[in-house]
């Protein structure tokens, strides 16, 4: 039997249950009930407490930026990736005949602010992102845009963005990837992405309400959303209406209004939790209990959506090879 990573007891978890859906959706853990009683406080202590709130939002920044390997001012945060990704999709100027290529079994919150684009148009192209081959070769001049999970919801395949990566620089397209499915448990270099997303109510531990935006301003330099709020503006004061306001740098003029504050407290406190386990430490941990899971549904005739990448087929050939030395079966 392998044993936890994590402590059962840090969660509300009911006794003698094994939660194995981290992929869906994670229990709570038991410090957080701290996270909202600050916020409560918080939030009932005029200015100052206002004050307080703004900068957990800046250490909840300041944590992203460390998971995702970047610079603090380039994460901001919207309040799910569909929004994210329709910022971002209604920032560009489209042409008439601009394609975006997609994997036909992508989540719906990559694809569907595509589908309702309009003026012009935007053609949908598909072609299977776990081969990298078959991307490439659906890409040409009309590819604007490279829309992606590092890791499918579908079937776990993690995707070859160094690879997608190539191909979208061949052409001049964007590559806006989802980590969602991967953001908490597999380390994360991001910027290898112009735009990326996460929602943070699944391995990154936190709550809906909140999701984690990235803007590479090394790759795009020049971007600006197409709207704003009271919170993305730089002067959030008294503007002057006549001319158009300049939004706050980075990161931060993604969250055009309030964010979720309670979201921000929860995810600060995720992330400060799993700040204690090296990213490679839980990645080896979940991949060893997943192939040991696949084994056994093997075994026992269960078949499964999950596919098996190369870095888990190692880790699987190194679990068998220790079952079989300990005598399993």
């Amino acid at each position: 039997m392998i044993a936890p990573l994590f402590d059962p007891a840090a969660f509300r978890i009911a006794p003698g249950i094994a939660h194995l859906c981290a992929a869906g959706e994670t229990p709570f853990l038991r410090q957080h009930d701290a996270a909202f009683a600050a916020y409560a406080a918080d939030k009932s202590d005029g200015p100052a407490g206002r004050h307080r709130q703004e900068a957990m939002m800046e250490s909840a920044r300041a944590r992203a930026a460390r998971m995702f390997h970047v610079a603090p001012p380039d994460i901001g945060f919207v309040s799910s990736v569909a929004e994210g990704v329709s910022m971002v999709v209604e920032s560009l100027d489209w042409r008439e005949g601009d394609t975006v290529l997609v994997d036909p079994d992508e989540y719906p919150s990559v694809v569907a602010p595509l589908t309702l684009q309009r003026q012009p148009k935007v053609g949908l192209r598909f072609a299977k992102a776990a081969d990298p081959a078959s991307f490439a070769a659906a890409i040409d001049g009309s590819t604007r845009m490279i829309g992606v999970s590092a890791v499918s919801f579908l079937n776990a395949a993690r995707h070859d963005l160094v690879a997608l990566r190539a191909a979208a620089d061949k052409v001049g397209a964007l590559l806006v990837v989802d980590f969602t499915q991967g953001a908490g448990w597999m380390p994360i270099h991001v910027d290898i992405a112009d735009f990326a997303f996460s929602a943070c109510y699944k391995w990154v531990l936190g709550c809906t309400g909140v999701a984690i935006a990235y803007w590479n301003p090394a790759r795009q330099p020049g971007w600006v959303p197409s709207t704003a709020g009271w919170h993305s503006i730089a002067s959030m004061g008294r503007p002057d209406w006549s001319e158009t306001p300049p939004l706050l740098p980075g990161g931060a003029r993604f969250t055009r209004g309030n964010p979720s504050h309670l979201g921000l407290y929860v995810l600060d406190s995720a992330l400060t939790y799993l700040e204690g386990f090296a990213p490679e430490v839980i990645e080896a941990h979940v991949q060893r209990l997943t192939v040991g899971l696949l084994e056994r549904l093997n075994i026992a005739g269960i078949p499964s959506t999950t596919n098996g990448s190369a870095d888990m087929d190692r880790a699987a050939d190194a679990l068998i090879a220790e079952w079989r030395q300990a005598g399993a079966s």
